[in-house]
Parts: C-alpha cells; sequence; structure tokens
C-alpha cells in the first residue's frame, strides 16, 4: 500500500515536471541576448559557451573554449566591467529565428550599438551571430 502511494506520488510528480516545461516558455530572445551582453562585460566566459550557438564556439568543444578565451583575455582584464548599462533598443523575431539590437553605455560616457542574431535550438535561444553596429552619427 505504501509503496503504491509513494509510486502515485512520484507518478503526479513527473506529470507535473512535464506540464512545467510545456508551459514555462523560458528566456526570451532579448534575456538571452542580454544575458550574451553581460557575460562578455564580465569575462563569463562559461556563460558565453552556454548561451553561444556551435557558430560561435570557434569549433572547439566547452573546455578548449575555455581555456581558448582565458587564455586569449588573461591579459585584458580592463575589458571587464566597462559597461555601465546594457539594455534592449529592438528585437525582430521570427519563427526560431531572431535579432535583437542591443546599446551598452560604457562607463566612460561611451557607446557601443550590436546587432545579436540567435537560434532557438532545443527549446532555448543561443547567439548564433554578433556584430558591432556602425554609430549612427558617424554614419
Amino acid at each position: 500500500m505504501v509503496i503504491g502511494v509513494v509510486a502515485g506520488i512520484i507518478a503526479l510528480l513527473c506529470v507535473a515536471l512535464v506540464i512545467l516545461v510545456v508551459l514555462v516558455p523560458g528566456p526570451s530572445a532579448a534575456e538571452a541576448a542580454l544575458a550574451y551582453e553581460e557575460a562578455w562585460d564580465h569575462l563569463d566566459f562559461e556563460a558565453i559557451w552556454a548561451l553561444s550557438g556551435e557558430e560561435l564556439r570557434d569549433g572547439l568543444d566547452r573546455v578548449p573554449f575555455l581555456e581558448a578565451k582565458r587564455h586569449a583575455y588573461e591579459r585584458h582584464q580592463a575589458l571587464r566591467g566597462i559597461a555601465a548599462h546594457v539594455g534592449v533598443d529592438a528585437v525582430s523575431e521570427g519563427q526560431g529565428f531572431a535579432v535583437v539590437h542591443t546599446r551598452v553605455e560604457l562607463r566612460d560616457g561611451g557607446e557601443a550599438s550590436d546587432a545579436l542574431q540567435l537560434a532557438k535550438r532545443g527549446g532555448r535561444w543561443l547567439v548564433i551571430a554578433y556584430e558591432l553596429e556602425p554609430d549612427a552619427a558617424g554614419a
């Protein structure tokens, strides 16, 4: 009898978990793009790996990617924490694809605009291309 009750509870928990996974959509394309920008600002290569599609992983598996990025940026720690604020200017989203335009306000008073292309894979948004946009004032 006890085994039947425990089995029933476990079955109900499994059904509830499946329902939650189906109903909770996860982060939006805009949220994934913001997380990617912030990961770069913190030089958080673990997060960059997790938020990147194969297109941005330099053909490397996780550990070699992390080692390569850490090595490349070990002498450039001044690049860490240069953003005062990161925001989203615009989002264009289609079926499984999105372009998010972000604006990074720098601590030194400067500003950068980026276009991030994202693809929805495995139920989550991944950054597959990243482009610094030309300065509109200088164009």
